[in-house]
């Protein structure tokens, strides 16, 4: 069963598997945590401050069963609520990115917030017990 979940969320982890040769070439590192790969460092970190829509830093970014961390205390800290998000991964496959999209469009219509009210976010709090 395992194995199922780690295909269908497959396309999402290939996104995810793209910065690994980025952040070995730029002195980032890895590590394998409940059978998800953790990358920190190095471009993940100047992408992660840098390369997204957003205002200000994210500490971490889940791609299927890679996460990406703006460091080792980002991962470390953003750990459980990270590993709920792999979970509606493995729970929505390869329409999770389109999922979220709509969920935060639909909550900042709301006018929750992209973010903050945004289904899968709040979801990933109370199962990471963040709230």
């Amino acid at each position: 069963m395992k194995l199922l979940r780690y295909i269908w969320a497959l396309p999402n982890t290939i996104l995810g598997l793209f910065f690994v040769p980025l952040a070995l070439l730029t002195k980032g590192r890895m590590q394998v945590v409940d059978g998800v790969l953790e990358i920190h460092g190095g471009f993940v970190t100047w992408f992660l401050k840098n390369g997204l829509p957003v205002r200000g830093i994210i500490g971490a970014l889940t791609l299927g069963h890679v996460i990406l961390g703006y460091n080792r205390e980002s991962l470390s800290i953003n750990r459980l609520h990270e590993h709920a998000h792999v979970r509606q991964y493995e729970m929505f496959g390869p329409i999770f990115l389109p999922v979220y999209l709509a969920a935060s469009i639909w909550s900042f219509i709301k006018g929750r917030g992209a973010y903050h009210g945004n289904y899968l976010e709040r979801k990933a709090r109370e199962q990471s017990h963040e709230e």
